[in-house]
């Protein structure tokens, strides 16, 4: 399959290998069969990647440590929906299983269009196609008051913070009550992307925008926002990261250097 994809939706091909790579693995931390499929049947040299380790890790620990909350939220909230923003092609609707969940993939279009090769939608399973900033997606979201869960997986980092602010608020506005969970960029990256190990083997040239160094200032972007807590990656599977991680978990390198999944909820202000 020779699809050409280009700018940010080219980045959807490092996380589907690094899934891939993990997979193959002896101890996995996390596996998706899907993800060995779709790499095989891309017309798309993956063996660029091949030794970018702490990417590979990296994108490892985000996928289980999401998986984890994810499958969390909805335990807790059986009849809940769970928006997918940027979700390229991820496999967490297949790999989960849950039950009874409303899921929307929303991507641009030609990565969207690339989705369907490999998964069908139907009454529970929608894809939207569109930017996420493009704000009128959120009409389409038949929520009938059922909880809301929105991700974003290697996302938020490709546009400013201008950008995800206005976006942020919106959504606090659309959706009250919702929880997010999303991916923070370690801000030391920001303006680096020509020097991240996987990134600057794309055929695309993109770079980091955004991230923080204390995920907490987002509660003053709009006043239903609550920090819940967030999982800094190098607190995970420690013998994966080396001698690197050693240093990143250092106090004066941790707020720059972390990686972190972010776990916000939005406050019903009526």
């Amino acid at each position: 399959m020779n699809e050409r994809l280009t700018g940010i939706p080219e980045t959807l091909l490092i996380p589907l290998w690094a899934r891939a790579v993990e997979t193959e693995k002896p101890h996995p931390i996390v596996r998706d069969d899907k993800a060995v499929e779709m790499v095989c049947r891309i017309d798309y040299d993956f063996s660029r990647f091949e030794k970018s380790l702490l990417s590979q890790v990296g994108v490892s620990i985000r996928t289980m440590l999401l998986d984890e909350a994810v499958r969390a939220f909805c335990e807790r909230n059986p009849e809940a929906i769970v928006i997918n923003l940027g979700a390229g092609l991820d496999t967490r609707y297949e790999r989960l299983a849950l039950q009874d969940i409303q899921w929307y993939e929303l991507d641009l279009i030609e990565s969207i269009e690339l989705r369907r090769c490999f998964f069908t939608e139907d009454e529970q399973y929608r894809f939207i196609g569109g930017s996420f900033l493009d704000t009128s997606w959120m009409r389409k979201i038949e929520d009938e008051k059922r909880p809301v869960l929105c991700i974003a997986e290697g996302l938020f980092m490709y546009f400013t913070e201008a950008e995800m602010k206005s976006f942020i608020v919106s959504f606090a506005d659309r959706f009250p009550g919702a929880e997010m969970l999303f991916e923070m960029l370690a801000p030391f990256l920001v303006g680096r992307g020509k020097h991240h190990e996987t990134v600057k083997k794309i055929d695309s040239v993109v770079d980091f925008k955004w991230g923080l160094k204390n995920s907490r200032e987002m509660t003053s972007w709009h006043p239903g926002i609550e920090f819940i807590q967030e999982w800094n990656y190098f607190d995970y599977h420690k013998d994966r990261w080396r001698l690197f991680g050693v240093i990143a978990r250092l106090p004066f390198f941790r707020p720059r250097l972390a990686n972190r999944i972010v776990h916000l909820r939005f406050r019903d202000q009526t």
